[in-house]
């Protein structure tokens, strides 16, 4: 199908395969082998395809544009994914840290983008697409802030399990990890903190750009320490509330 598309689309802009070419950086007659469907671009280079007429990848590689209109599919699917790859064509782990936040936010679609964010490693993870993202706040304890979540890509809504923690990248919220169950008939995800402190919240489908499932997670700090203190705290929020009731039965 990309073939197809190809052809259509530089038809329907008037650009020669030359111009084409030279815009993705790349021999004319590799462009023209594309055409004839001999060979197929990679992921990245069909990112760019993508991206420079103004369709999704899966516009590109999946519908025959020439017999209809390319448009958001709606429904309960997430966006076409930008990623980069290494020299033998396996994704990358991109880290997402809380400094680059705001221009993730941004630039989550430029391949361009994706590519120049830094790369870690993670021994004998398995196949499939990964981002770590840096956490933020005390809202998911005993998970630190400043722990990286590793976490592989959501392309349905409708395979959010309930109960598992995800990372959920939306403009308004930006990037937050939290624990989730998918309420489906109204088109909300509720998300949930760990952290009884953090009182629940739902947030509409049509808000979410990206959803990450938690698959490890990289902690810089003594996680037995932390158990302990948020125990501390409990216990303290007991005894509080014992000495309270207490209070009203002597006063009574």
């Amino acid at each position: 199908m990309i073939e197809t598309n190809l052809k259509f689309l530089r038809g329907k802009h008037s650009i020669s395969q030359a111009e084409l070419a030279e815009s993705l950086g790349i021999p004319r007659t590799t462009l023209s082998a594309y055409e004839r469907g001999f060979v197929e671009p990679n992921i990245e280079l069909m990112l760019k395809m993508a991206k420079y007429f103004g369709v999704t990848l899966d516009d590109l590689i999946a519908y025959n544009l020439e017999h209809q209109n390319p448009e958001h599919k709606g429904g309960d699917n997430l966006k076409v994914l930008a990623i980069s790859v290494d020299p033998w064509q396996n994704s990358n782990i991109e880290l997402v840290d809380t400094k680059a936040e705001a221009g993730y936010l941004d630039s989550m679609s430029d391949p361009e983008y994706i590519k120049d964010l830094p790369k870690i490693y993670f021994p004998k993870i398995p196949q499939g697409t990964y981002r770590g993202f840096e956490i933020r706040g005390d809202s998911m304890l005993p998970v630190e802030p400043g722990s990286i979540i590793i976490s592989a890509y959501v392309e349905k809504l409708a395979d959010i399990r309930d109960g598992r923690t995800y990372v959920v990248v939306s403009k308004s919220e930006g990037v937050v990890y939290k624990r989730v169950r998918n309420q489906a008939k109204e088109k909300n995800l509720l998300l949930i903190s760990d952290n009884e402190a953090y009182n629940p919240y739902t947030m509409h489908y049509s808000e979410i750009a990206e959803v990450w499932q938690y698959y490890a997670h990289l902690s810089f700090s003594d996680t037995k320490h932390t158990f302990n203190a948020m125990l501390e705290d409990k216990l303290s929020d007991i005894q509080r509330k014992v000495g309270e009731m207490h209070s009203k039965v002597v006063g009574n």
